[in-house]
């Protein structure tokens, strides 16, 4: 593994082979996707952390979705990646759809976790308190709050280390970073998912109440060809809360793909 900075974007980078770019959500970071790594073998893995989340720092300028995913198409160029499957989680999931809807060539598939076109109404104005919470020196407050309501009662009651997983992952955030990134969650506006034209998968736990079920089918019904999946009694962390499951319907999306 190497660890690569392009701009403002620091990116791990494993393996040989085809690009899979994984795009982790609010208060997430490349760890996201740790559990999927065995199951990409073969692939030339790239895991961001998105700027001001994670180990990439803050940007001087204020953070949107669109800047997200300039940044990332500018990581791409940086490391002369040309196409690539793309994976992403939750907000990351926007970042993919404006990434196939303006760039399609540089994307080759879509694997879409906990999936939402935008926010609602009353997430974006929770978001608006949760940004004023962090910068109030409320994180770990955030942080108890996700673990309870984002995650599975069945994963918090078998899988603990999960559940500690995304405690650490969001406490661990820059408090101003991450008051930034909700904000910019906050105005995201849905792309014209006619646009996208990759190959699409979208995974959502039966269980996640951020974005339920029926917002990603909503989704896939707008977006070609695409197709949606389930994962039982699982919440919104799905990467971490069914890590068998979803690696493999991530390997066996990418691999019909490749075909």
């Amino acid at each position: 593994m190497t660890t690569v900075t392009v701009g403002q974007v620091v990116a791990e980078v494993t393996g040989e082979g085809a690009a899979v770019v994984m795009i982790h959500g609010l208060g997430g970071t490349s760890n996201m996707f740790q559990p999927q790594m065995g199951a990409l073998s073969g692939y030339r893995v790239i895991r961001l952390d998105l700027p001001g989340s994670g180990r990439s720092p803050r940007p001087i300028e204020p953070l949107t979705i669109e800047g997200m995913s300039e940044a990332v198409i500018r990581t791409m160029a940086g490391m002369g990646v040309t196409s690539a499957h793309f994976v992403g989680h939750s907000m990351g999931t926007i970042v993919c759809q404006e990434i196939a809807a303006t760039q399609p060539a540089l994307v080759t598939s879509l694997t879409l976790f906990g999936a939402l076109a935008e926010p609602g109404e009353a997430t974006r104005q929770g978001l608006g308190n949760r940004a004023r919470l962090a910068r109030s020196g409320g994180i770990s407050d955030i942080a108890d709050q996700i673990v309870a309501n984002a995650i599975s009662a069945h994963t918090r009651e078998t899988s603990p280390a999960a559940a500690a997983f995304v405690r650490e992952s969001i406490t661990r955030q820059d408090p101003e970073s991450y008051a930034r990134t909700c904000e910019a969650l906050a105005k995201a506006a849905a792309v014209d998912a006619r646009r996208i034209s990759a190959p699409t998968l979208l995974v959502t736990g039966d269980a996640d109440t951020v974005n339920p079920p029926g917002v990603a089918q909503a989704l896939a019904d707008k977006i070609k060809g695409a197709v949606f999946s389930s994962l039982d009694r699982c919440g919104h962390w799905a990467t971490v809360e069914s890590p068998r499951e979803s690696s493999s319907k991530l390997a066996d999306f990418l691999r019909r793909v490749d075909r």
